[in-house]
């Protein structure tokens, strides 16, 4: 095997076990750990560590460690969380959230690093264009990566099914289900009760180990590939310098067009962050279990994945204006829908269909707005992706932070002020587009924004 495509093989793997860990976790947090809000709290706090991970650590790091080191380094920030899991408590699980968010930004730095100069390498070596092998490997990466979610998910759900203690649920706490929540700990896990501590702490012992070994294959197979040092150091010193780029993230608000899309990329935070906090809580763990909860989040990983792929051919045909009201209409439909639903046992494929067409919206929301951000600000991209991750990770904040402190059908209608409110901005854009003489999308641009996508997912 060619040892730079065996490289890429080995960075995909290792994130495949590290987020089927993660991923997993994510999605139990608010329903195992409910009490006063801390499992919500500490994905909350994620994503602010991100945040500030975001403008200060990737290029100090790289410049360091490398990007073999980063990446082994910043996994083991990740492990952290999974044992911050074993006694959850605010002085365990908050002080790990920070960690782990700290370390998310300089980890998918890093690995884009490292498959851009693995490409740039092969390429060379090989006579070939450096851009189609950069865009195989990072194709390679994802379509391994992209199932994690769905591994991680079910391994919880295999695990907690084992449960023998499940109860049978009243008609009276399924009335505390849904988007009137009673807002008590008891109608966070009415559908069974809480797993046993010998499930949970294998849960989290397989998820612990998981990762652990994704930092080992790293360590031990990677290559630390020749010009990985002397082209790292080249591209840093050629670039900026720190803070004007950190300025620079700041500066480009002047745009009018990215203030516009500041409740568009806001609004794929919320949408997430009400999917993996809210709706595995209030309505699967609520009235089936939380062995249901990992089955739920399959759906929504499958179809996310799926139909990323398939949106980014079809874009070429349809445009983004139509996907974009396409994943409107979808996700406005399920927020009515979810106000009026009642949830209920007997439904239970129904449980199932909200996460598939939500991962359906998502698909549109990942792939449409990372590619109209690389088209609209071609020249300024560093400083427009650090725009995207700022406010969709201040979208998940908000989300998170909210989460206990409101009933569920505000939530909704908060989303859904937001969705609307997203619409209405992406339209001046669009038309801002069109009173101008270059606004044409193109095939290219998209899938060089493409590989880029990922990066907002923790």
């Amino acid at each position: 095997m060619e040892r730079n495509l065996k490289n890429v093989l080995i960075i995909s793997f290792g994130f495949l076990l590290l987020f089927t860990a993660y991923g997993g976790l994510q999605s139990l947090q608010s329903s195992l750990h409910s009490a006063e809000g801390l499992g919500v709290a500490s994905l909350s706090v994620i994503y602010a560590a991100l945040i500030l991970s975001s403008m200060f650590l990737p290029p100090l790091l790289i410049k360091k460690l490398g990007c073999k080191w980063t990446i082994a380094g910043s996994m083991c920030c990740y492990i952290t969380f999974s044992l911050g899991n074993f006694y959850a408590s605010w002085y365990t699980l908050i002080p790990t959230s920070v960690i782990l968010g700290l370390g998310g930004a300089p980890l998918w730095s890093a690995k884009c690093t490292y498959l851009t100069i693995a490409g740039n390498s092969y390429a060379k070596k090989a006579g070939k264009n450096a851009k189609d092998i950069i865009n195989q490997y990072f194709g390679v990466f994802f379509l391994i990566f992209q199932s994690s979610g769905i591994w991680g998910n079910l391994i919880s759900s295999l695990i907690f099914s084992q449960d023998s203690s499940k109860v049978e649920i009243s008609e009276k706490n399924l009335a505390c289900c849904g988007a009137y929540d009673c807002m008590t700990e008891t109608s966070n896990t009415t559908g069974s009760a809480e797993p046993s501590s010998s499930l949970i702490y294998t849960l989290l012992g397989i998820y612990t180990a998981s990762g652990v070994l994704a930092v080992l294959l790293i360590v031990i197979f990677l290559d630390q590939i020749k010009s990985e040092q002397a082209e790292t150091e080249k591209e840093i010193l050629e670039t900026p310098s720190f803070w004007s780029t950190f300025l620079a993230t700041f500066q480009h608000l002047k745009d009018k067009r990215q203030c516009l899309l500041i409740p568009l990329t806001m609004c794929s935070g919320f949408e997430q962050g009400f999917l993996s906090g809210d709706y595995t809580k209030t309505y699967v763990t609520c009235a089936l279990g939380i062995h249901y909860v990992g089955y739920a989040m399959i759906c929504f990983s499958a179809v996310n994945s799926i139909c990323s792929l398939l949106f980014g051919k079809i874009s070429q045909f349809t445009g983004r204006k139509l996907l974009f009201a396409f994943a409107t209409v979808t996700n406005i439909a399920c927020i009515i829908a979810l106000l009026l639903w009642k949830p209920h046992p007997k439904q239970l494929a129904v449980f199932f269909v909200f996460p598939a067409l939500w991962g359906l919206s998502d698909a549109i929301w990942q792939t449409q707005t990372n590619g109209l951000y690389g088209i609209l600000f071609e020249k300024h991209k560093e400083a427009a992706f650090a725009n995207y991750r700022l406010w969709e990770s201040l979208g998940f904040v908000i989300a998170f932070g909210y989460s206990t402190k409101l009933q569920v059908y505000i939530k909704l209608y908060i989303l859904l002020s937001v969705l609307v409110l997203s619409m209405v901005t992406y339209g001046a854009v669009e038309y801002l587009e069109a009173k101008s003489s270059h606004g044409a999308p193109t095939a290219t641009k998209k899938e060089n924004v493409g590989a880029l996508t990922q990066e907002t997912y923790m």
